[in-house]
């Protein structure tokens, strides 16, 4: 049986499911999306989902189709339809199609597209990689310069992704003036002692939900947080690695460019900050 997509207000056949080749999330990659990961058939960090939704659609001047009340009414209505018990939401919102192809915006009266599609993943949050850890890479960072945006320009993270899998590891942590900005899909943290180091939120790095949660967590568990640059060999020499993102929650990492981490195994700030996200986001879904 076909999945249950959503575009435009209508619940249609993933095989009906149509856009215009106007649209000009194909022609320029002007839309914005997010992924909302799903547990036991609930919604997990939905509220800052939506809020980071409309705050990337501020940033490019882009109608906001629904209110929140709506969107968790839309999403939940994906997620039943779909019979979903674990996966993930994914929702895309380009400007829309003019009727032709053209650099400048179309006025305000094109409608947004929206579309929504579900993927079922069992047994998300008991990932073997949790157990064992991810290796990455290192590579340039040489995406635009406006990543707190959460756009659908992904070519870039899509072409360090193959570079990783090419290596033989997991993923890749992107680097630019000689400090990680962040993984290809993901924010990046280092441990060092009691202490968990992160990159500051700026225009260069995704405004993370899950890392918003998590340092919230990790403050309340009486850990110290510093958010700074930090460089490779730092993060070779710090006594954990970890990054976080909606659908790999809180993921060790125990080897960069082929250096371990720490013993090279999965530490215990990484599998008690995952296990407590994942307690207090269950406990709050929706």
């Amino acid at each position: 049986m076909s999945r249950t997509v959503y575009v435009n207000g209508e619940y249609l056949p993933e095989e009906e499911a149509k856009v215009s080749v106007f649209d000009r999330g194909f022609l320029m990659a002007d839309g914005v999306y997010e992924v909302t990961s799903v547990l036991d058939g609930k919604l997990i960090d939905f509220a800052g989902h939506c809020t980071r939704l409309a705050r990337s659609l501020s940033e490019l001047e882009m109608q906001n189709p629904h209110s929140d009340e709506d969107w968790l009414a839309i999403f939940r209505e994906i997620v039943a339809r779909n019979g979903v018990e674990d996966g993930m939401v994914y929702l895309q919102v380009t400007r829309g199609n003019p009727g032709d192809r053209d650099f400048a915006y179309p006025s305000d009266d094109v409608k947004p597209t929206v579309v929504l599609f579900t993927q079922s993943k069992p047994g998300l949050a008991d990932s073997p990689a949790a157990k064992t850890g991810w290796k990455v890479i290192s590579i340039p960072d040489v995406r635009w310069g406006r990543r707190d945006i959460k756009t659908v320009q992904l070519l870039y993270p899509s072409m360090a992704k193959m570079a990783a899998k090419k290596a033989g590891v997991d993923d890749a942590w992107l680097v630019e003036d000689g400090f990680v900005t962040e993984g290809t899909s993901n924010n990046a943290y280092i441990v060092k002692g009691n202490k968990i180091i992160t990159r500051a939120l700026s225009h260069d790095i995704l405004h993370g939900i899950t890392r918003a949660a998590v340092l919230r967590f990790a403050s309340e568990a009486q850990m110290e947080v510093e958010e700074r640059n930090f460089t490779i060999a730092e993060a070779q020499a710090a006594d954990e690695a970890f990054i976080t993102s909606a659908s790999a929650f809180v993921m060790p990492v125990v080897e960069i460019d082929g250096a371990a981490v720490g013993t090279g195994t999965v530490g215990r700030v990484a599998t008690r900050m995952r296990e407590i996200y994942l307690d207090e986001t269950r406990k709050a879904a929706v």
